[in-house]
């Protein structure tokens, strides 16, 4: 990377939670993949589009982006990730994945007609300086589209069905670090008016996360979360072997044929440069 603002999601994203998600990339997508259909509809991808996908994590969203578009560029803090994005890539030649800091990289001016982010852009050290430089990368009336979390609701499935977690998640793991910095939406707004972007839409959106095959898959992945796991670290094994049993009791009222599915809501943003 020639320059990083953001040098604590550096090293955090190129450390065990950068490889955590690497290894386990088809798991977390299972999480997200239903946002996929509201978030290319915001985009409006078309066959001569230039798509920069922001925070593209192992390529999933990059890789659906450019079976619509003339050419689709992933970018990544992630060493580990961007590894498994280009192995998962192989043969499609209309591809790039980047490695760098997104908030200060140098992306080509007025490159791309589109830029996406499935959750990739809450963790700017300078979130008016980062959507600056993801619109510098837009054409005159380029779009940008985005999901990003909205606040945790106590009363949703995901926080009912992991209640036990609950009392033990005192903070966020290093590569969490700036998840919630988008959850309010006259925050949102504020951030990309600064940013110099105009036509700006927010809209809460739901779909279904599927978190495994069966209760115990779903407890026991959700246990093995990065943010989880920083925060049970130096908790006794039998407390933590407690606490996943009731997070699996919790989830088995979420099993289904297709897995265990939850409710799970973002905000989905559109704008134009």
């Amino acid at each position: 990377m020639r320059s990083v603002a953001n040098t604590g999601q550096a090293e955090a994203w190129n450390g065990w939670e950068g490889e955590l998600w690497a290894k386990n990339s088809s798991r977390y997508d299972g999480m997200l993949d239903d946002f996929n259909a509201p978030l290319f509809a915001a985009a409006k991808i078309v066959e001569t589009h230039q798509v920069l996908d922001v925070g593209c994590g192992t390529g999933h969203t990059t890789r659906l982006a450019a079976e619509l578009a003339a050419r689709a560029v992933g970018v990544d803090i992630s060493a580990p990730m961007l590894a498994r994005a280009r192995a998962d890539a192989t043969g499609i030649p209309n591809i790039e994945f980047v490695q760098g800091d997104a908030q200060v990289h140098p992306f080509p001016a007025a490159g791309f007609d589109v830029a996406i982010s499935r959750g990739g852009v809450m963790f700017f050290a300078d979130p008016v300086a980062g959507f600056a430089n993801i619109r510098r990368s837009l054409r005159p009336g380029g779009r940008l589209a985005f999901i990003t979390p909205t606040a945790p609701n106590p009363e949703g499935d995901y926080a009912r069905a992991t209640a036990a977690l609950a009392a033990f998640l005192r903070g966020p793991s290093p590569a969490a670090r700036g998840m919630m910095s988008l959850v309010a939406p006259d925050r949102i707004r504020e951030v990309l008016t600064e940013a110099g972007f105009g036509d700006i839409t927010i809209d809460r959106t739901e779909a279904t996360e599927t978190l495994g095959a069966n209760a115990a898959d779903a407890a026991e992945f959700v246990c093995s979360l990065g943010p989880v796991q920083f925060n049970l670290q130096d908790i006794p094994k039998s407390t933590v072997d407690h606490i996943r049993d009731e997070v699996r009791a919790g989830f088995e009222p979420h099993e289904t044929p297709q897995g265990v599915q939850v409710r799970g809501t973002v905000w989905l943003v559109r704008a134009t440069s």
